[in-house]
């Protein structure tokens, strides 16, 4: 493509070393539909007859058939997508084919294959993310009234139900899904016509173009155009942060599902046993999930680093960019879908839970509560059952059987009522609590928004 300046052929090493074709290949359809557009916008400004650009049409969608059958054969000499679908065009349609290139370069070519690619990708991940808040709902549902100990510093602390538990995992997700959706509106800009930096002297309908792939708009700086990496910097962002929710809630089930806790058990479709020990249950899936998670924040990295020192506008650096993108994209596609089925299938250990649950230490912070309404200022009540708490664990005897009225004369006789986990829940009346009426509530929204 370059050979008019150059009396020497591409090294084979430096053919190996910047080829993209072994993987930028899966952007065929984005290039195909991209070149389309800028061929139809080439014949209405005159620069392509309607028998060429019929020509063109034609030799672009057949040429996508035959990827899309495997009967395609990628050349790494001439480096990417877009010069293998071209070189082919050419050689099956003519000089036509040799026309297309007019008033583009590769440059803002790439930048629109990819803005597509995202979009499609964007709108798939976000599908997936419903799925799995369908399941995760699908298991607050189940377990709505479940009662469990929430935790801070893995120390039992409140009361809470598995249900409510459940719903923090989707509200996460939720998050991400708006996130994803937020960079989709940005990235929904055309810079095709950009040229290589400067646009150019042919001047094609640049919103015909874009409206016809799709977009919202034109971008309104070529050199920004076609040096702007920060939609993937963004969407790989949000993968990662993804990412790391999906972790979290790994972490939780593999506690939950260890003998010590023994809250949960997973399906034997989603776990592996030993090949030495044969008792063993191991949640590999949760592992990899939180292991996976570091290949999305390395992929972050990968991006952020590569674009942080370069000058406007293209820098080869930027090829760098499509690797750890299709990664990512990848890797949460597979991972959301692995969770959504193991979720699906997992059971609570309802019992063991309810025991641990039982445990009057965690209605501490109630027994505070009890003498803030009787007028004890909250420090002091806090230190009034922090003394409590302290004999009772002296004595080994359960919070809720201790004289609390030796201790001070703001208890009464009525500190029984505080330990009943029921009426402990029933009390948390304020939007967001774990009240079981709440969460049923908040099940019922999410099923509606998610059309479950």
């Amino acid at each position: 493509m370059w050979k008019g300046r150059f009396t020497q052929d591409t090294s084979s090493l430096v053919q190996q070393f910047g080829e993209s074709v072994s993987y930028d290949w899966r952007l065929f359809p984005h290039d195909i539909a991209g070149s389309i557009a800028h061929a139809r916008a080439q014949k209405v400004a005159g620069y392509l007859t309607e028998e060429e650009f019929s020509a063109i049409e034609a030799g672009l969608l057949d040429i996508r058939a035959d990827i899309e059958a495997g009967q395609f054969e990628f050349k790494t000499s001439l480096e990417d997508i877009h010069m293998n679908i071209e070189s082919e065009l050419t050689r099956r349609i003519g000089p036509a084919g040799a026309k297309l290139h007019t008033a583009r370069s590769r440059n803002d070519q790439v930048a629109t294959d990819t803005r597509l690619y995202c979009r499609t990708q964007i709108d798939a991940l976000v599908e997936s993310l419903r799925g799995l808040q369908r399941a995760l709902v699908n298991r607050a549902e189940a377990y709505a009234e479940s009662v469990m100990p929430g935790y801070t510093h893995l120390q039992r602390g409140q009361p809470v139900t598995a249900g409510h538990h459940f719903l923090a995992y989707v509200e996460m997700l939720e998050r991400d899904a708006s996130r994803l959706l937020d960079a989709r509106k940005r990235l929904n800009i055309s810079p095709l016509g950009s040229g290589a930096l400067a646009g150019s002297t042919i001047n094609l309908d640049r919103h015909a173009i874009a409206a016809e792939l799709g977009f919202d708009s034109v971008t309104t700086n070529s050199m920004d155009a076609i040096a702007d990496r920060d939609y993937i910097a963004e969407i790989l962002f949000v993968i990662a942060l993804c990412g790391v929710h999906l972790s979290r809630l790994s972490e939780d089930l593999i506690l939950w599902c260890s003998a010590e806790f023994a809250f949960a058990a997973l399906a034997d479709a989603h776990t592996t046993g030993s090949s030495l020990m044969p008792q063993k249950k191991n949640p590999d899936v949760c592992e990899l999930t939180r292991g996976k998670t570091g290949r999305l924040v390395g992929n972050l990295v990968a991006i952020l680093t590569a674009i942080k020192g370069l000058p406007l506008t293209y820098n080869r650096d930027l090829q760098e960019d499509k690797e750890p993108l299709f990664d990512s994209i990848d890797t949460l596609h597979l991972t959301l879908a692995v969770n959504t089925e193991m979720m699906l299938a997992l059971t609570l250990r309802e019992d063991v839970c309810a025991a641990a649950a039982a445990d009057p230490m965690l209605l501490a912070t109630d027994l505070a509560d009890y003498l803030v309404k009787k007028g004890v200022p909250f420090r002091q009540a806090h230190e009034l059952v922090g003394k409590a708490v302290a004999l009772a664990i002296e004595t080994k005897t359960p919070l809720d059987k201790i004289d609390l009225t030796t201790i001070s004369e703001h208890y009464g006789n009525d500190t029984g009522e505080i330990f009943h986990l029921k009426r402990a829940l029933d009390a948390r009346t304020n939007p967001g609590c774990p009240n079981p009426r709440i969460v049923r509530e908040q099940i019922a929204r999410w099923q509606k928004l998610l059309s479950v």
